[in-house]
C-alpha cells in the first residue's frame, strides 16, 4: 500500500503526466455533463416518469449501459461513440477485401489520414440513420407523451443535434488520445459504463435479501475479474537469438531476448466491435414500430439472457478476436524486422519460415484467448439465470467487465511508461504491468 501511495505521489511530480491526467479528466467530465442535457422538444420530467416503469431488459437498457444513461434521458450524447465504432468496423472490413482500402493501408501516414477522414464521413452516415430510428422510437413508442413539439420539427432537430453530439464526442476522444492519457474512444465508453456500477451494486445488495449470497456474488465477481486480467496480460514468449556484431571496438548482440505474443493481442476491441454489430439489427427495428417481425428481431438482439443472443454474440466475439489480431499483429513485418537486426529464432530459418512460425503460434494461442473472451461475454446470461439482477449481471462478466479491465490496464500501462521513463518506480514491484523482464 505504501508503494502505491508513493507511485501516486510520483505521478503528480511529473508535470507532463499531471497535465495529461487533468486534461483527460476535464474532457471526460464534459462528456458526462452532456448526458444530462435533454434534446430540444422533450419534457425531461415526463420522460423520467415513463422510464421509471420501463423494462430495462431491452434495447433502451442495453444502449443505456454504454452511454451512461444518456439514451434513456434522451440526452444530446444519446448515441455516444458507438456510431464511430460501427463506421470503423465497416472501414476495417473493407480494408480486408477492397483493393482501394488495402492501398490506403500501405501508404503509411498519408493513407491513415485518408482512412480516418473516411471513417468520420461514415460516422456521420451511421449516426444519421440511428438518430432517425431514435427519433421515431421517441415519437411513436411508449415515450411519445414526452414530446412537446411537432413531429417534423422534432425529427429534424433531433437528427441535427444527435449527429453533432456524436461528432463532438468523437472529437473529445481524439483529443484525449493526442493530448491526454489512454485511448480516448475507449475511455469514453468506459466512463459511461462505470457510472452505472455503484447503482447496480446497491440494487443487487438490496434485492438479494441475503448478505451471504451477496458476498458470494461479489467474490465470484472478483474471481472473474482476476481471470480476465490474467488472460489480458498473458503472453507466449518466443526466444530470439541475436548474432554478435563488431562495430569499431564494441561488440553488439550475442544475447537472447524474447518476442512476446499476447494471448489476447486484440485487447478490448473485439468485444466493442461485436457489441456494435449486435446493436445494428435492434436499431433498425426501432425504425419500424408497426412491424411485428422487426419488433421480434429487436427483442431477440437485445435480450442478453436468451440462449440465441448468447450463441450469436459468442461466435461474433471469436471471429473479431481473430480478425483484429490479424490486423494488429503482422508476422511478416516482425520477421523482416528481426532479420534486419540480425536476430533469429533458434531452429527456424530467417525470413518466410520465421513468419510462418510466428503466425502458427499466434493462431494457436489466439484460440483459447478468443474462446475465453466469448465465454466471459455471455456470462451475464448465466448470472441472470441464477437470480442475479439484470443491472449487476451486465457487470458480472460480459462486455462491461471486459471493457473496464482492458481500458484500465491500457491506461495504467501508459502511466507506468511515463513513470519508468523518468526513473520512478511503477505501481508494482513485480509483475507484468511494469513491462520489466
Amino acid at each position: 500500500m505504501a508503494g502505491l501511495t508513493e507511485s501516486i505521489r510520483n505521478i503528480w511530480k511529473i508535470e507532463e503526466l499531471r497535465r495529461r491526467i487533468i486534461y483527460t479528466v476535464g474532457l471526460l467530465l464534459i462528456y458526462r455533463l452532456g448526458a444530462f442535457v435533454t434534446l430540444p422538444g422533450v419534457d425531461a420530467s415526463t420522460l423520467a416518469d415513463i422510464n421509471a416503469n420501463a423494462d430495462p431488459n431491452n434495447l433502451l437498457g442495453l444502449l443505456d449501459l454504454f452511454v451512461g444513461g444518456a439514451f434513456s434521458a434522451a440526452g444530446i450524447f444519446a448515441l455516444g461513440i458507438m456510431p464511430y465504432i460501427t463506421a470503423s468496423i465497416v472501414i476495417q472490413l473493407m480494408g480486408a477485401v477492397v483493393p482501394y482500402f488495402q492501398k490506403l493501408q500501405r501508404e503509411g501516414e498519408e493513407g491513415r489520414r485518408k482512412i480516418t477522414q473516411l471513417t468520420r464521413y461514415g460516422t456521420i452516415l451511421v449516426t444519421s440513420l440511428q438518430s432517425v430510428g431514435f427519433a421515431i422510437n421517441l415519437q411513436y413508442g411508449a415515450t411519445g407523451a414526452a414530446i412537446v413539439i411537432g413531429d417534423t420539427f422534432f425529427m429534424v432537430t433531433t437528427v441535427i443535434v444527435l449527429v453533432s453530439g456524436t461528432m463532438f464526442v468523437m472529437w473529445l476522444g481524439e483529443r484525449i488520445t493526442e493530448n491526454g492519457i489512454g485511448n480516448g474512444i475507449s475511455l469514453i465508453i468506459m466512463i459511461g459504463i462505470i457510472s452505472r456500477l455503484p447503482v447496480s451494486v446497491w440494487n443487487e445488495a438490496e434485492l438479494s435479501g441475503n448478505m451471504f449470497i451477496f458476498l458470494i456474488e461479489v467474490a465470484l465477481f472478483a474471481l472473474v475479474t482476476a481471470g480476465v486480467i490474467l488472460v489480458t496480460q498473458g503472453m507466449r514468449r518466443i526466444p530470439v537469438q541475436y548474432a554478435k556484431r563488431v562495430v569499431g571496438r564494441k561488440v553488439y548482440g550475442g544475447s537472447t531476448q524474447y518476442l512476446p505474443l499476447k494471448i489476447n493481442a486484440a485487447g478490448v476491441m473485439p468485444i466493442i466491435f461485436a457489441q456494435s454489430i449486435m446493436f445494428v439489427p435492434a436499431t433498425f427495428a426501432t425504425m419500424f414500430p408497426e412491424s411485428a417481425f422487426m419488433q421480434q428481431m429487436g427483442v431477440f438482439f437485445t435480450d442478453i439472457s436468451s440462449w440465441g443472443y448468447s450463441a450469436i454474440f459468442f461466435v461474433i466475439c471469436v471471429f473479431f478476436t481473430y480478425f483484429y489480431t490479424a490486423i494488429a499483429v503482422n508476422p511478416k513485418e516482425m520477421a523482416d524486422t528481426m532479420k534486419r537486426q540480425g536476430g533469429f529464432i533458434p531452429g527456424i530459418r530467417p525470413g518466410k519460415q520465421t513468419s510462418e512460425f510466428i503466425d502458427n503460434i499466434l493462431t494457436r494461442i489466439t484460440l483459447p484467448g478468443s474462446i475465453f473472451l466469448g465465454l466471459i461475454a455471455i456470462l451475464p446470461a448465466f448470472a441472470i439465470q441464477f437470480g442475479v439482477t439484470y443491472g449487476f449481471a451486465q457487470f458480472f462478466g460480459g462486455t462491461s467487465l471486459l471493457i473496464l479491465v482492458g481500458v484500465t490496464l491500457d491506461t495504467l500501462q501508459q502511466v507506468e511508461s511515463h513513470l519508468l521513463m523518468r526513473h520512478y518506480d511503477g505501481f508494482m514491484k513485480s509483475g507484468r504491468l511494469k513491462g520489466r523482464r
